[in-house]
């Protein structure tokens, strides 16, 4: 677990055996090939300064408060025991006061505010997937486990991955490369048809800045299971969130493509910067240390991208 992580807590740890699910979300284009069902889990062991699910980081469950659904009824207000909730309060909850006794979600006529993060049973969630199973069959598509990350709760993935396969469904499991290889191997890898490995940071001082722990492990595992990929392994495909000005600088580009040209790799992906996610930090009450830095909350433009892509030109990665 990343020091410095919120999801390093000792009272999140036991979390590790019973995630917590924020969304089983069907009709993805976004995370593999064909029509996918995406199971989100909570809880990560880094701590990025720029992640695109925010309340994927901690493992135990939060508040969120959305102002723009909020319709002022005041019914949260006189139902809340503790005085957690003040309409002169910027983020609206003073979680330091809030139990998550959650009788305000269950009061709230408008949906404004939720509690993000659910325990579901793995049969729960296989239910969920097997109502897409038409989708997969006419599109290539399956199931996506994304996060947060997967592999904090190896026992759960590994009987959902192996559910899934039982009944045909193709697998990816999205990660950011922080685990424990060798309970890795053992207990999802064997139900694991496609691998997409986040690699953020070369610098390990850098990674550690930005993302909360150093990358001396990500980078071990990701070198041994491209190796195990080129040699018929689970397929697996790097993949580079831009965020401008951390990961995308030149200096950053160009080490890593170095570093995928030297393990022999042959693709990577670049993600394109998002900034949609400031206001899902702002919904938990964790606004992002970016907010206000010149040009992270513009969409990055096709000129900025193609100069990305350039650092792989040349080198025989697609």
């Amino acid at each position: 677990m990343g020091n410095g992580a919120e999801s390093a807590s000792t009272e999140e740890r036991g979390e590790k055996r019973r995630p917590l699910i924020l969304e089983v979300k069907g009709n993805s284009l976004d995370d593999g090939p064909g029509i996918r069902t995406v199971i989100f889990f909570k809880g990560c062991p880094l701590s990025c300064v720029w992640c695109h699910n925010p309340e994927s980081k901690r493992t135990g469950q939060e508040m969120s408060f959305d102002a723009k659904e909020c319709v002022g009824c005041d019914t949260c207000l006189d139902i809340c025991a503790e005085g957690a909730l003040d309409r002169t309060d910027p983020a609206f909850i003073d979680r330091a006061v809030c139990t998550l006794c959650l009788r305000c979600v269950d009061a709230c006529p408008s949906g404004a505010l939720s509690a993000v993060g659910k325990y579901m049973e793995a049969s729960e969630v296989i239910a969920l997937v097997e109502k897409d199973l038409p989708f997969f069959r006419t599109s290539g598509g399956g199931a996506t486990l994304s996060g947060g990350e997967p592999t904090l709760f190896m026992d759960y993935a590994s009987e959902l991955l192996r559910r899934l396969k039982d009944m045909g469904v193709h697998t990816i499991v999205e990660t950011c490369g922080h685990f424990d290889l060798a309970e890795f191997e053992e207990k999802m890898l064997p139900c694991t048809d496609l691998i997409y490995f986040d690699l953020k940071l070369r610098d390990p001082g850098e990674h550690k800045e930005h993302c909360g722990i150093p990358n001396e492990v990500i980078l071990d595992n990701f070198t041994r299971l491209l190796r195990s990929s080129l040699d018929g392994g689970t397929p697996l495909l790097p993949r580079i969130p831009l965020i401008p000005g951390i990961t995308a600088t030149h200096e950053n580009l160009a080490a890593i493509a170095a570093f995928l040209k030297e393990k022999g790799a042959r693709e990577v992906a670049l993600l394109q910067y998002n900034p949609l996610w400031f206001e899902k930090s702002r919904k938990i009450g964790k606004p992002s240390p970016l907010e206000g830095r010149s040009g992270s909350s513009a969409w990055m433009k096709p000129p900025e991208l193609e100069r990305c892509r350039s650092f792989f030109a040349g080198l025989d990665i697609h």
